[in-house]
């Protein structure tokens, strides 16, 4: 018998890493009206960072993974997306596969292309008993970190000085420069939590599946940016609404379909999202201003 506690605490941690990383791509595309693709490839590069330092303390390990994250998706702004910050949307979309692709590459030809066994937090193996209800610490935590880090974020961006340039840039980007905010600061802000996010979720997602390769972030980064469609482009709320959203319907969809057809959970998911769009082809939360870029 399907227990719907269980179902819930699943749903909460699959939702909690869609909708950190949804951020993570909303966070760029509210303030450039950027697709960042290559996303997925700082998740990839902080799990690698976590392998690479896996003989260390676990607490130097995530720090090494967070800094390697942060400082890649700096440098990713700095090099492939400022100077193109005057193209039309298509070449920035272009720039940003083309950063993914090269990534990838270079860690196949860095570290090759065989998985390697990753388990960053192995002390959260064990089991919690919650009365009558196994549930995995691993899962708890995931939940724990998630639920704080989206409060964190909310915090930082209604009541800090940057957040507020931030959500100002989001709203209306040219008014916001004529009025004084600095567009490379906040930008280079934006990419900046990006990359701790991305890591954040390289650390939760690791321990998850148990190994790291090239393409480790890619499937989590394909969900999420459906999840940021479903909420609404631009619409920081609305992605992590459409995370959650899509972690619910994965784990309902796991729980409910039929052993034969989970194979092909994904391919339900997709045609729930597309019946969604044909109603609301703007997302849940449809931002304003959305046409509007840097």
């Amino acid at each position: 018998m399907i227990d719907p506690a269980q179902i819930l605490i699943d749903a909460v941690s699959v939702g909690g890493l869609y909708a950190l990383t949804a951020l993570g791509i909303g966070l760029i595309f509210s303030v450039m009206r950027l697709a960042n693709f290559a996303h997925a490839e700082l998740v990839t590069v902080a799990a690698y960072m976590l392998f690479a330092f896996s003989g260390s303390p676990v607490a130097v390990a995530i720090l090494v993974a967070i800094a390697a994250a942060v400082l890649l998706a700096l440098a990713t702004e700095r090099i492939a997306f400022r100077p193109l910050r005057g193209a039309d949307s298509a070449t920035l979309l272009i720039s940003s596969f083309a950063v993914s692709m090269f990534l990838q590459k270079l860690l196949v030809f860095l570290v090759g292309s065989r998985p390697k066994a990753l388990d960053p937090l192995p002390a959260l193996s064990r089991t919690v008993s919650i009365g009558s209800l196994q549930v995995s610490a691993l899962k708890l935590v995931t939940i724990v970190v998630c639920l704080t880090l989206l409060a964190a974020l909310t915090a930082f961006l209604k009541w800090t000085r940057f957040g507020l340039q931030m959500r100002a840039s989001a709203e209306n980007f040219t008014m916001s420069r004529l009025l004084g905010v600095r567009a490379n600061a906040v930008i280079a802000i934006a990419f900046g939590l990006s990359g701790l996010l991305a890591a954040v979720v390289a650390v939760l997602f690791a321990a998850q599946s148990g190994f790291v390769q090239p393409r480790f972030g890619v499937q989590i980064v394909i969900i999420a940016f459906v999840a940021t469609v479903i909420g609404g482009l631009g619409n920081l709320f609305g992605a992590a609404v459409g995370g959650f959203f899509v972690g619910v319907v994965t784990i309902l969809l796991q729980a409910f379909l039929p052993a034969e057809l989970r194979p092909f959970r994904e391919a339900f998911l997709f045609v729930i999202v597309i019946a969604i769009l044909l109603f609301r082809p703007q997302g849940l939360f449809p931002a304003r201003n959305l046409k509007e870029r840097v």
